[in-house]
């Protein structure tokens, strides 16, 4: 069974819908989740579950110092895929070619619509009812250095409705992110996600 590690920076739900997938399911090993701030919500599902914790604490280490301790940490148990599940902070080049074309990433819109560097959170579903988009969704895609730049894997869409809050919109929004990604995890641990240049394909 393949060995994953799960990243989040809050309240961990798109974990959560892993973990409770994975449950009734069985695709994968949640080996670490590891966490980008000291108590955050997705650390209580974390030791709810059993599943073992990284923390990036900025008062003990720079950045590129956790990183490195991570890649080397989830290296020596055998993680084979990193999935990056509400991550805030850039991931480096470097870590990422130590996981190619197995570090995969969801978005809270349709990629390449409201992304990149600055779009996170609330941010992304506001630029959208701003520009008066009628579909927003949500997107699952390969990590690359450029930010929301990797090959899309799957795409859901979600309408917008003209009376939408960026609350509303997100919370619509997060009910697919919370079948989508879990999927997506299952097919790739499955062996089932084929990447050739900017194509994915997804074999049955």
């Amino acid at each position: 069974m393949k060995k994953i590690a799960v990243f989040a920076s809050g309240g961990g739900t798109d974990f959560q819908s892993i973990i409770d997938a994975n449950a009734r399911e069985q695709f994968c090993k949640i080996e670490y989740l590891v966490a980008s701030k000291p108590e955050i919500g997705a650390l209580d599902r974390a030791n709810k579950h059993g599943i073992n914790t990284l923390v990036y604490d900025k008062a003990r280490e720079t950045k590129e110092e956790f990183y490195v301790r991570v890649a080397e940490t989830l290296k020596s148990v055998g993680v084979e895929y990193v999935v990056l599940a509400g991550w805030l902070l850039v991931v480096p080049a470097n870590f990422i070619k130590e996981f190619e074309n197995a570090v995969i990433n969801i978005h809270p819109s349709l990629i390449p619509s409201f992304c990149g560097m600055g779009y996170y959170g609330l941010k992304v579903h506001k630029a959208a009812i701003d520009y008066g988009v009628k579909l927003s969704g949500a997107t699952v895609h390969f990590v690359e250095a450029d930010v929301d730049g990797g090959a899309i894997i799957m795409q859901r869409s979600v309408p917008v409705e003209p009376d939408d809050t960026p609350e509303s919109l997100q919370a619509r929004i997060l009910k697919v992110e919370h079948v989508m990604l879990p999927e997506c995890v299952k097919l790739l641990c499955q062996g089932k996600v084929r990447k050739e240049g900017r194509t994915v394909y997804i074999d049955e």
